[in-house]
Order: structure tokens, then C-alpha cells, then sequence
């Protein structure tokens, strides 16, 4: 028996049932961007995609590092760039 591999080439279907307004206003917008609403709509799947799986990082470390983590956490923010960050004229005050 062959093992079959799958390559960067190769393609399969997806079929999505959406409401008349949903697929109207992806139309609009693959339109916008000049895009097919298939390529539009495979970009933004694949964004969201990355987006979920990067959201779930995990990050293993030894005990005295992440007590070192929580120490730092817990202090006050505070240094030469949060003084600045804090006398920077404020965009809702007039």
C-alpha cells in the first residue's frame, strides 16, 4: 500500500451555507480588495485560523522562572518610557 502525501498544490472543496445578506456583504467586500469571494474568503479563514492557534502558545518553563514571571507582575509599572507614557497629552482630553 502507497502512502499518500499531501502537497502545497493540491486543493479540496468546502462547501458553506450562509444567509443571501452574509454572502452579499462578502461579495462587497472581496470586491473591494479585488478578490474572488472564494480567495477572500480563504484568506480571512486562514487568518482567523493562525490567529486561534497563536492565541494558544504555550510556553513551558522551570518554577524559579515563573516565579521570577509572577514577581515581575506584580510590581507597579514604572521606569523612563511609563513616566513619558503617563505625562503624554491624553487624545480624549481636550
Amino acid at each position: 500500500m502507497a502512502i499518500q502525501t499531501i502537497t502545497d498544490t493540491q486543493t479540496c472543496a468546502v462547501n458553506l451555507r450562509v444567509r443571501i445578506a452574509t454572502r452579499a456583504l462578502i461579495d462587497r467586500a472581496a470586491k473591494a480588495r479585488g478578490k474572488s469571494r472564494s480567495d477572500f474568503m480563504i484568506d480571512a479563514a486562514r487568518r482567523a485560523a493562525e490567529d486561534t492557534l497563536l492565541d494558544q502558545a504555550l510556553v513551558l518553563v522551570d518554577q524559579t522562572t515563573y516565579d521570577h514571571f509572577l514577581k515581575v507582575l506584580d510590581q507597579p509599572p514604572s521606569g523612563k518610557g511609563f513616566d513619558r507614557l503617563m505625562k503624554a497629552r491624553k487624545p480624549w482630553a481636550s
